[in-house]
């Protein structure tokens, strides 16, 4: 998983070991772990965007583009109450969501 600013928050070593029970190439485990991982990066970003007001969304985007990870957690701090509480209940969502996708797969072979 590449390292993003709430990587210490969220643990994907679960999804990664499904899909090691799958019956696929390496090719394609690694392709589907990355796409697990962009849509808890996709979902995590939106739950944060959607407490930002637009000068505030610019100011994370700018800290997240360089990459500032002090910065971004600075800035989410003082803009947003509880937020690692909610980055955390945003990815424990979509978490739970791919576990289903991936036990449905196991069970349709």
């Amino acid at each position: 998983m590449k390292k993003n600013f709430y990587s210490h928050l969220i643990e994907t070593s679960l999804i990664s070991l499904e899909l090691a029970d799958l019956d696929l190439s390496k090719d394609e485990r690694i392709h589907l772990l990355q796409l697990a991982e962009d849509n808890i990066h996709h979902t995590i970003l939106d739950a944060i965007l959607s407490e930002l007001s637009e000068e505030d969304k610019k100011t994370f985007l700018h800290h997240l583009s360089k990459d500032d990870h002090d910065k971004v957690w600075e800035h989410l701090k003082q803009k947003i109450e509880n937020i690692e509480d909610k980055i955390k209940s945003a990815a424990e969502s979509i978490k739970k969501e791919l576990h289903k996708d991936i036990k449905e797969l196991k069970s349709r072979k």
